[in-house]
């Protein structure tokens, strides 16, 4: 599966910006999708997933009510709208895609990341 991110880019603290992930390849093979992040000197963090039967979602705390995750399934294609941006969210944003494939194997597929920088 390929991801690709847009949406990233620089805003000030107390604003929203939106980030996509379109999934080309075998999409239907995928089970969950995910955006994890990662600043400077720490380590990938998961920041939304979500399940694609169903659409179950999950958070980090420090994100919970203020992030929403979402996706179009008929479009290949996972949202993860930002509001209340604060300068510890400023990192590289990273989409995940997990399943199986038609051969049994699983896989865990990453999108090349796209920059989030929140200034105070």
């Amino acid at each position: 599966v390929q991801l690709v991110e847009s949406g990233g880019g620089s805003v000030q603290a107390g604003g929203s910006l939106r980030l996509s992930c379109a999934a080309s390849g075998n999409t239907f093979s995928i089970n969950g999708m995910g955006w994890y992040r990662q600043a400077p000197g720490k380590q990938r963090e998961l920041v939304a997933s979500i399940v694609r039967s169903g659409g179950r979602t999950n958070y980090a705390d420090s994100v919970k009510g203020r992030f929403t995750v979402s996706r179009d399934n008929a479009k290949n294609t996972m949202y993860l709208q930002m509001n209340s941006l604060k300068p510890e969210d400023t990192a590289v944003y990273y989409c995940n895609a997990a399943g199986r494939a038609s051969n049994g194997n699983l896989f865990s597929d990453w999108g090349q990341g796209t920059q989030v920088t929140v200034s105070s």
